[in-house]
């Protein structure tokens, strides 16, 4: 009985066995005549290639880091955590309303994104969280990557992205550039005097961020704050921003960005800072500018520096920038990684000398005071700030554009000053213009920060011998510093007076910021008294290089941006700004007669200066 019940269970089994033997040699045969849905190919059952394996393992490790900040942002933002697939295609733009439109005093129709942008709703924060992720592997790979993704230029030193493999290497993203839009793509390196653990701070904290980088950023501020990063520290932090770049010029459009920032530590001493645009989130009908992931990788170096490898990279409409700028802006040089980059290291030299103990006392009128010292750099610091946000095409501040001035070339502003302990109160005009000079930038800035060839353009000093009291030196450069200046007048409603000046210069832009002080006021300060109450209303100028002869910024042996030969060829692009304060009453009715003084002595100005360097020139 039992060996018949093990015969028939034997032939069962082997029934069984021969259906499924058939089956297996129907599907191979239908496998092997298959074909790839997508691409119509013939498919490889069973074997997967390296670079699938490879994605397969980068795709879970992308995975892991998305949950982890997704739990950390969960903590802050109160959800659940939630685990998200990664995006295998560009999103689709949800519409968006924007309330604001452009008012009277906009230029250029900017404005729009930084007044009416407000903070991410729920359901965006997933997406956000999983755009920094891979915006962070991005960067990375776009700061440490070589030929062919950046192809070097004809000088050796300067990379230019090579667009078609960059699709190629990073086919998800943001997606394909809009219709119209230039690809603007820079990357550059330097050792900076400051550690990577203060770089990370100031990056991360928009107030210090867009102090340090005054003369690029004119408008900026944080919308939301999804995860304020692990340990204490800035690992893991995610911020959603809004800001509006800018060239110091009224000629250059500003460019308003909607975008996330998410810092990451990935080894021990170094950390990488990403941008990257949220405008497929929330689309703008007048957006000019995305940011496609941008940012730095900070490795620590010994002794307190640190190694910086800024990455820019930007689709534009660049239309609207006037003829004299449009070499200059195509280059990528005016908001390239090169200007980021040189301002950083100017910047963290500055921030270096006020910091430093050890000032040599021999010289004539240096400041040794620690805390004068300090307190002046502050008030150097403002005046450079207030003058920066008079001068570009910004809308982002306080100015209402009069028209009808009669100078389609001077651009003139008025803004009505009340209760600002730093500024006097009344109506302050604020005048600007650009011009071109056939004279290399460098030329330019040492003329006009010399106090001995001031009275050659300074209308307002009267003719008057101007010396300098005392100075306080920032830089390598020793046409970084901050000195007080005193004009030898024979007006003597004028004695009372002094004149702050400024001057800071590196391979892409240099200022030369000054402001008429009160000498009691001076007194305080140089003692070391609060600067915040002083009065400034600042003038001054801002040198480009014209975009002809751009020299490329590379770092030097020492640590730093190398500015032997920066400036030192090719023409200047020179904007004059003055703000002077026409009425002390703020209610008064502005007068014409006031908007043509000031535009009359922005012109001889400028004539002066054509006059004084055509003949240095001849």
């Amino acid at each position: 009985m039992k060996t018949q019940h093990e015969r028939h269970e034997n032939t069962q089994l082997r029934t069984e066995n021969e259906k499924l033997r058939a089956d297996n040699m129907r599907y191979r045969e239908a496998l092997s005549t298959a074909s790839c849905p997508n691409c119509g190919g013939p498919t490889a059952v069973g074997q997967m290639s390296f670079d699938e394996h490879h994605l397969r393992l980068e795709n879970a490790r992308l995975r892991e880091e998305i949950d982890r900040i997704s739990a950390i942002a969960a903590k802050y933002v109160g959800k659940p955590v939630v685990s998200y697939p990664l995006l295998s295609s560009p999103m689709t733009p949800r519409p968006f309303e924007f309330g604001a439109q452009p008012g009277t005093g906009d230029m250029y129709g900017a404005g729009d994104l930084l007044r009416s942008t407000s903070s991410p709703s729920e359901a965006d924060k997933p997406i956000i969280i999983e755009l920094a992720v891979a915006a962070m592997e991005e960067l990375v790979r776009m700061a440490q990557m070589g030929e062919p993704l950046w192809m070097t230029n004809l000088d050796g030193t300067t990379y230019v992205l090579n667009e078609e493999e960059y699709i190629r290497t990073f086919p998800r993203g943001i997606g394909p550039k809009p219709t119209g839009f230039k690809c603007e793509a820079s990357r550059e390196t330097a050792v900076v005097i400051m550690n990577h653990i203060n770089l990370v701070e100031i990056l991360m904290d928009v107030n210090q961020w867009s102090t340090v980088f005054s003369g690029i950023v004119s408008k900026a501020s944080t919308l939301d704050v999804l995860s304020t990063g692990i340990a204490g520290n800035y690992n893991g932090a995610l911020q959603v921003m809004a800001a509006e770049f800018q060239v110091p010029s009224p000629l250059v459009p500003t460019r308003e960005s909607y975008y996330v920032r998410y810092c990451k530590q990935h080894a021990e001493g170094t950390w990488a800072v990403v941008d990257v645009s949220l405008d497929n989130i929330r689309p703008s009908p007048t957006a000019r500018c995305r940011r496609r992931p941008s940012g730095c990788l900070i490795q620590e170096m010994p002794n307190g520096y640190s190694k910086v490898t800024w990455v820019e990279h930007v689709e534009v409409d660049d239309s609207g920038v006037h003829s004299l700028y449009k070499q200059l802006v195509s280059s990528g040089h005016a908001f390239g990684a090169q200007r980021w980059i040189a301002t950083l290291d100017r910047q963290c030299e500055r921030l270096a000398s006020v910091m430093a103990t050890n000032v040599p006392t021999g010289d004539v009128g240096v400041i040794t005071n620690q805390d004068g010292r300090k307190s002046m750099l502050k008030l150097a610091e403002r005046m450079v700030m207030s003058f920066c946000a008079g001068v570009s095409a910004s809308t982002a501040h306080t100015w209402t554009t009069l028209s009808g001035t009669g100078a389609d070339d001077v651009r003139v502003m008025t803004r009505k000053s009340v209760d600002d302990p730093g500024r006097p109160p009344g109506i302050v005009l604020s005048a600007a213009t650009s011009f071109w000079l056939p004279v290399s930038p460098k030329r330019v800035f040492d003329f006009l920060r010399d106090e001995n060839s001031r009275s050659e353009w300074d209308i307002l000093s009267n003719g008057g011998v101007v010396q300098e009291m005392a100075h306080i030196a920032n830089g390598r450069d020793t046409g970084n510093c901050v000195s007080l200046l005193r004009v030898n007048s024979a007006n003597s409603s004028q004695s009372n007076m002094l004149i702050l000046q400024e001057s800071c210069t590196d391979p892409t832009a240099s200022f030369v910021i000054y402001a008429p002080v009160d000498i009691v006021a001076m007194n305080v300060v140089l003692n070391g008294g609060d600067p915040d109450y002083v009065a400034l209303l600042p003038s001054g100028f801002a040198i480009l290089p014209d975009g002809s002869t751009i020299t490329a910024t590379t770092s030097s042996a020492g640590g730093g941006i190398d500015t032997d030969a920066a400036g030192s060829s090719g023409g200047s692009l020179l904007t004059v700004a003055f703000q002077i304060l026409v009425d002390s009453v703020p209610t008064a009715k502005l007068s014409l007669g006031s908007v043509a003084t000031v535009n009359n002595l922005i012109a001889c100005t400028v004539e002066r200066i054509k006059a004084s360097l055509s003949c240095e020139n001849a």
